[in-house]
């Protein structure tokens, strides 16, 4: 039991001690982050100083103009609008071509796509875009929650649920990694997630009682504020995101190594091990355990693990420019105040000082002495102007986002629509290599759920989707139905089309004929998508009637999981003998009992079908039928 003990103390001073060490490599990425964050916010007299800190540059003189003028934050603004836009329909490639595999890869779909709207992904990736902007990396973090779903009962005293993937934006101040000089996460070993947790949190998790302190929040620059302190001169800015009666909460994940087939997960806060176990998800490709991350770049940094944002390209030119417009407007302050002579004695100078030379003023001049006069310092020179306007210019072509999507004087001259269309298209292509980050990120964040559904959903559940007509349908499932995890997009790069755009192709094809059918008519399906383009979806309230007996018939294939449904005269039996033979045809041969129902369902839609034959052939009503077959 000593040596047991022995183990797990120095197993916690360990990871503590291999934190410290990570926290130290990684300072150099850190001070970056830290300029980025200030010239962002508009703190943009700040520099890395000998120390190595983040310090403010004082004043040369008292009268210096200082201020700030930010063209970085709305260039940010520009391209997380145009980023923004990168919301890829997602759908899950069939493993095989039977109808089997394209039924599984359907439901598959139907589950990310249900998930994702659950745990508004769309929210986590806009928060993972703009931090990777800012920092010029973010990460996912992809976890099974056992305390997510739907309630499943009490056991203990405690309330017991279904689970569920959950999806949380993890800023690079959180993640320590064991080689900065990796290029990729999947080069990585191991990784650090260290945060500060409320120890009344981590006791509900842990069962652990620790003692509370004040610590480093390690929090987004949204949510932090800073403090300027006196240091040798000069200010430092520090973040002073501290969090109140907390800990600081280190996980350690290890990948699989020879001494430890399935990784470990080690969760070390306030001098205490709280959790020792397994890497927990099979989250990789074929089976494999990898890190629950993944990770998003703003702009690839060779030769290093964290990526580098477009403000680092910016600093300098924010900094000329802030230069530039400062002396301009000192040198037009000389112009209106003016500087002015006076012979020593003659005046009283701290009244002139003080009120300077407003209209009307009296000078009053000893007898004998030159009265004071003002200096001329002429116009404000040109070159202001012309490093200004070259300024601007780099600050366009430095970001990737120039004025032809903000200028409205651009489109005031002889410029066709083709050629602003293509200015347009040359503006998204220098955000193609970011917005492809986007999109290969949520990607394998997408492919990291279906694995742990795979992993965690051992009993059936229920999932609603809403179809293309509106309609609520429900899915059963379990893990091992996800039997392919190879997502793909059904759409193009969003942000190279707008919503004009994409209105005008949609009329152009409907002129061309591309969306009717041989007869020139536009199906029900068809004419609800295009009205959803359009921005009319409201307008489309007739629904294909077609569609609605292959959705009943669908449901009636989800009821029969539990039950017989008889088949109803009104069915199109047509219809629903092909929904319910496709059905069939994917069953294992172990769901005998499911099968049976199917059949003898299917055989009642076959029997209206021949009573329907008989009465039309012989001219019989269906009581005469029915009667015939009696006797």
């Amino acid at each position: 039991m000593q040596s047991k003990d022995k183990y797990l103390e120095d197993l916690v001073k360990s990871v503590e001690e291999d934190f410290a060490k990570r926290i130290d490599e990684r300072r150099e990425f850190e001070r970056q982050w830290k300029l980025n964050v200030n010239y962002y916010v508009g703190n943009q007299y700040c520099e890395v100083y000998p120390t190595g800190e983040v310090g403010e540059e004082e004043k040369n003189y008292y009268w210096q103009s200082r201020a700030a003028f930010n063209h970085i934050a709305p260039i940010i603004d520009v391209r997380l609008a145009k980023l923004g836009k990168i919301r890829p329909a997602m759908s899950v490639r069939a493993a095989g071509g039977e109808e089997k595999d394209l039924k599984l890869a359907e439901l598959s779909t139907e589950i990310l796509n249900s998930v994702c709207s659950d745990m508004n992904f769309d929210k986590v990736v806009r928060k993972v875009t703009e931090l990777s902007e800012i920092y010029g990396t973010a990460f996912y973090k992809i976890i099974w929650n056992a305390d997510k779903g739907r309630s499943l009962g009490e056991k203990d005293g405690k309330k017991v649920k279904e689970g569920g993937v959950e999806v949380t934006a993890v800023s690079p101040l959180e993640i320590f990694p064991e080689n900065l000089y990796a290029d990729d996460l999947s080069e990585q070993k191991s990784v650090i997630h260290a945060r500060a947790v409320n120890v009344e949190d981590i006791y509900k998790t842990y069962g652990v009682e620790l003692i509370g302190e004040d610590v480093s929040s390690f929090s987004e620059y949204g949510e932090s504020k800073f403090n300027v302190s006196y240091n040798g001169g000069f200010k430092e800015v520090k973040f002073a995101g501290v969090m109140h009666n907390a800990v600081m909460l280190i996980e350690k994940y290890e990948l699989p190594s020879k001494d430890y087939k399935n990784g470990r997960l080690i969760t070390v806060a306030g001098g205490k091990l709280l959790s020792l176990s397994d890497l927990p998800y099979v989250n990789g490709a074929d089976g494999v355990r990898v890190l629950p991350f993944v990770m998003q770049k703003s702009l690839a940094k060779e030769g290093a693990f964290f990526g580098a944002s477009v403000i680092e390209r910016l600093i300098p030119v924010q900094r000329a420019y802030n230069a530039v417009k400062n002396r301009k407007h000192e040198f037009l302050n000389r112009l209106s105040v003016g500087v002015v002579a006076a012979e020593d004695g003659s005046i009283d100078a701290d009244d002139l000082e003080t009120d300077g030379l407003y209209p009307g003023k009296v000078i009053i001049y000893r007898q004998g002495s030159r009265p004071p006069q003002l200096f001329g310092v002429g116009q404000v020179p040109t070159d202001f102007t012309l490093e200004e306007e070259r300024l601007l210019k780099e600050f366009s072509s430095l970001s990737g986002s120039s004025e032809s999507a903000r200028n409205v004087d651009l489109y005031s001259g002889n410029l066709s629509g083709n050629a602003i269309e293509l200015l347009i298209e040359q503006d998204d292509e220098k955000l193609l290599t970011s917005a492809e980050n986007v999109r290969s990120a949520v990607k394998e964040t997408a492919k990291q759920v279906l694995r742990l559904f795979k992993q965690f959903a051992v009993d059936t559940r229920v999932i609603r989707v809403a179809n293309d007509n509106k309609k609520v349908k429900l899915f059963y499932f379990k893990g091992s139905d996800i039997s392919s995890e190879d997502v793909v997009f059904d759409t193009e790069y969003e942000a190279a089309k707008s919503p004009a755009q994409k209105k005008n192709n949609v009329i152009d094809m409907l002129k061309m004929g591309l969306l009717t059918d041989a007869d020139g008519k536009l199906s029900a399906r068809t004419k609800s998508k295009i009205l959803e383009i359009l921005g009319y979806g409201s307008l489309d309230s007739v629904q294909d009637i077609t569609v609605l007996h292959k959705n009943k018939a669908e449901r009636e294939n989800i009821e029969m999981l539990k039950k017989e449904v008889p088949a109803e005269s009104f069915d199109d039996h047509e219809a629903h003998i092909e929904e319910h033979l496709r059905k069939i045809l994917s069953i294992e041969g172990k769901e005998t009992e499911y099968k049976d129902r199917l059949v003898k369902h299917l055989n009642e839609h076959k029997t209206f079908i021949a009573k329907s034959a008989i009465i039309s052939a012989g001219n019989l009503s269906e009581k005469n039928l029915n009667d015939k077959e009696d006797n």
